[in-house]
């Protein structure tokens, strides 16, 4: 079954296959000596696995979906060895070097990939194969007191873990397990939000519309044009933010604009949105017959907002974990955000560690065996200490 989520339904979880996920894991939880394991009505699941070690409680998230972007939801993943040749996944689709040069560090390793019709779903199913394998092993070694939280709807916004019950997850300190690359961390997000604009015009026919015909997407076209073109996502990099008209949706009566709101910077996120408003204001005012709303949402924060000398250390032990791997952490300036940004703004302080895949959200996403199994190493290393 797939468990994909969907962005078209309202509900937590927004597929069954993600609740059907949770279940089987549930199980594989309590037979690992998982306490407490719980299930709530959002296929939010908790487990807590008691340790013998003092020091912080920490706690390990991952989500349960897999990722929609038009693809089969079907995933036939492929194990091959990649001997320097572009890949031929199926479909019409290779993996070519030419194309990912990091492909050139896994010469002569074995690589998972996909058949060419799906992403491959490392993003995040990597991340809670991991989390298991560790916790199969913990009766095997010391530990502190470790919390797990398997959540939904992580690609449609976060859904899942905002609505999980944070008294089940009461840890010092967490990881999220969802991030790309080579021994790649991020304690850098975006701070995000969404703008819903909603604006009603004045419908007429035509033989009689003139003086009385509003057009609602006309006033779209200008809405969106006061904002700067050379600040959307695919004009800026690093820590520079955009604001991203992501959709259109009108007819002659109403027209929907929605848009993203991304920044690094906190206070620059504030005037973004403060923009927003702004714009909406004069759109108004040039158009006093319309009806103008606009609704902005937070969504997540960023992770670096949240950290402090108090909490340093959940960056600390993980560069400490990565590095008893054999590899340097790579810090990640993620033009993203996590379950761990919301986490992270309750109080959680909670970093990314890498899953060891590449190029998510593709039919072109590969996960070297490797830095799977580095990531395995590096959440190993921060359950038992041993870093």
């Amino acid at each position: 079954m797939s468990s994909q989520s969907d962005a078209s339904r309202s509900s937590v979880p927004t597929s069954d296959g993600q609740r059907v996920l949770a279940r089987m894991l549930a199980g594989e939880l309590r037979e690992l000596g998982g306490v407490d394991v719980v299930i709530d009505d959002f296929a939010c699941l908790t487990a807590r696995f008691p340790g013998n070690l003092p020091g912080p409680t920490l706690g390990f998230c991952a989500h349960l979906d897999t990722v929609d972007v038009g693809l089969s939801p079907v995933i036939h993943p492929q194990l091959v060895r990649f001997a320097g040749q572009p890949i031929t996944l199926g479909n019409g689709h290779v993996l070519d070097p030419q194309q990912y040069p990091v492909l050139g560090d896994y010469l002569g390793e074995e690589i998972i990939c996909t058949d060419g019709t799906s992403v491959l779903g490392s993003d995040d199913k990597a991340a809670l194969a991991s989390i298991m394998t560790a916790l199969s092993n913990l009766g095997h070694a010391d530990h502190p007191d470790i919390v797990v939280a398997f959540v939904p709807d992580e690609e449609i916004g976060l859904r899942g873990v905002k609505s999980l019950d944070l008294s089940r997850f009461d840890v010092d300190g967490a990881y999220t397990i969802d991030c790309e690359g080579q021994a790649t961390i991020a304690y850098e997000t975006f701070n995000a939000g969404q703008a819903v604009v909603e604006i009603v015009g004045v419908p007429a026919h035509p033989m009689s519309a003139k003086g009385v015909l509003i057009n609602p997407n006309l006033i779209a076209h200008d809405f969106i044009s006061l904002f700067d073109r050379s600040q959307t996502p695919e004009c800026t990099e690093g820590r520079e933010g955009y604001i991203w008209v992501q959709s259109i949706d009108g007819n002659q009566a109403r027209t929907i604009v929605t848009l993203n709101i991304r920044d690094h910077n906190k206070q620059k996120f504030a005037e973004r949105k403060a923009h927003i408003r702004a714009a909406v204001t004069e759109i108004q005012q040039r158009y006093p017959r319309a009806q103008i709303v606009c609704d902005i949402t937070d969504i997540y924060g960023n992770i670096a907002d949240s950290l402090g000398p108090d909490n340093q250390w959940v960056v600390d032990d993980l560069r400490a974990a990565v590095a008893s791997t054999g590899r340097e952490a790579r810090p990640l300036i993620m033009r993203g955000g996590t379950d761990g940004s919301y986490l992270s703004t309750q109080g959680i302080p909670t970093p990314n560690i890498f899953t060891g895949g590449f190029n998510f959200h593709s039919v072109h996403e590969f996960l070297p065996v490797s830095e799977f199994e580095r990531s395995y190493r590096t959440i190993w290393a921060l359950m038992t200490r041993e870093f």
